[in-house]
């Protein structure tokens, strides 16, 4: 069962004189022990289950599937398209910034 790890939300900022939306996208997080198929609701949950010696899991049986959604940037009267320019190489950095924090999630747990 997937567990909210950040909730979405749009906030704006003036950066080098201009607003910029800042976008922090949804993600739901599902981690899975691959041995067991069974699902932890935490990243504190699988990790007593590798931390258990009464358990066989081992770190690398942890599974971390990350689903991200990025909220859509509403365009009418007022809509800059320089922001959504700007707005869409946030959310491609932030994104990217969680790809790459996953391996030092799991190499955590």
């Amino acid at each position: 069962m997937p567990f909210v790890e950040t909730e979405a939300s749009v906030r704006y900022e003036t950066i080098n004189g201009q607003r910029v939306p800042v976008i922090t996208p949804k993600t739901e997080v599902t981690l899975t022990n691959t041995e067991t198929g069974q699902e932890y609701m935490s990243d504190a949950e699988a990790m007593q289950d590798v931390q258990n010696p009464d358990t066989p899991t081992k770190s690398e049986h942890i599974r971390r599937d990350v689903n991200v959604t990025v909220e859509e940037i509403k365009m009418g009267a007022g809509f800059n398209i320089s922001d959504w320019r700007l707005s869409k190489k946030q959310v491609k950095c932030t994104i990217l910034a969680y790809i790459q924090d996953l391996p030092s999630c799991i190499s955590t747990i």
